[in-house]
């Protein structure tokens, strides 16, 4: 554990240093992880490590019956429906920026639309999918003009999320940051949820944090939502480097 010293110099361990604004404070360690290492609750130790085996296991077409329980397929019409299956390599992707956040884009993984506020949605019923909507959540809310916006499209209906909405947090400091998705495992899909994590690099002032951020996704309206049916849709800890994931970056 750093010093009391060490904790004042770092700037990612400040209170309040926040990349964006107005965020759900229960989504900012997976969209905006530097605003809350102070925040890691003393859990550094690093998650547990995956192997990289095969690329989007295939699964058979699904049944109308399966995908009717499944939630259905993309709100914008994406083709391809898988209910199981992992992705152990890197995607095909076009990379857009979120100010100086990368993140990726596929006309066959989406994202496939974009709202009037100018939030990036749909994305496929897929492994890939909700990799795909994992990885723009990253990066959306860096950008203070999307944030309402994006909190209002990206979390789910359930049980948390009024409680998580009351949870926002405003800020505005986001000179001199900068934050690159470098890698990611898929831990677990089954085509209702998916649970996602990114391994992310923020640097700032000379300082780089390396660090897991795990997304829990649900299906609804025909895309994928952070999950709002649980207390705390991430989960976050720095670790000491990306062995375990496959290498993804712009």
């Amino acid at each position: 554990m750093a010093d009391d010293n060490d904790s004042t110099q770092n700037p990612f361990s400040r209170p309040g240093f926040i990349v964006g604004a107005v965020v759900v404070a229960a989504l900012i360690v997976a969209a905006i992880f530097l605003t809350v290492l102070n925040l890691n609750r003393g859990n550094d130790a690093a998650p547990p490590q995956g192997t990289p085996s095969s690329i989007s296991a295939a699964s058979a077409a699904p049944t109308s019956s399966e995908l009717a329980v499944a939630g259905g397929v993309s709100v914008c019409g994406l083709d391809g429906v898988e209910l199981s299956g992992k992705v152990t390599t890197p995607p095909t992707a076009e990379w857009a920026y979120v100010r100086t956040v990368a993140y990726p884009t596929s006309t066959t993984y989406g994202p496939g639309a974009t709202s009037s506020e100018g939030v990036p949605t749909c994305f496929q019923h897929s492994p890939t999918g909700a990799l795909f909507a994992a990885a723009t959540a990253l990066a959306v809310p860096a950008d203070p003009a999307l944030a309402n916006a994006w909190i209002d499209t990206a979390l789910s209906s359930g049980t948390y999320r009024s409680q998580l909405l009351s949870q926002a947090v405003s800020g505005s400091e986001t000179s001199g940051v900068r934050l690159q998705l470098v890698g990611f495992k898929v831990l677990s899909y089954d085509g209702k949820t998916a649970s996602i994590d990114l391994a992310v690099r923020g640097s700032t002032q000379g300082q780089t944090v390396t660090a897991s951020v795990v997304y829990q996704l649900i299906w609804e309206d025909g895309d994928w939502k952070i999950n709002a049916n649980v207390p705390n849709p991430f989960d976050f800890s720095s670790i000491p480097d990306t062995s375990g994931y496959v290498t993804w970056a712009a």
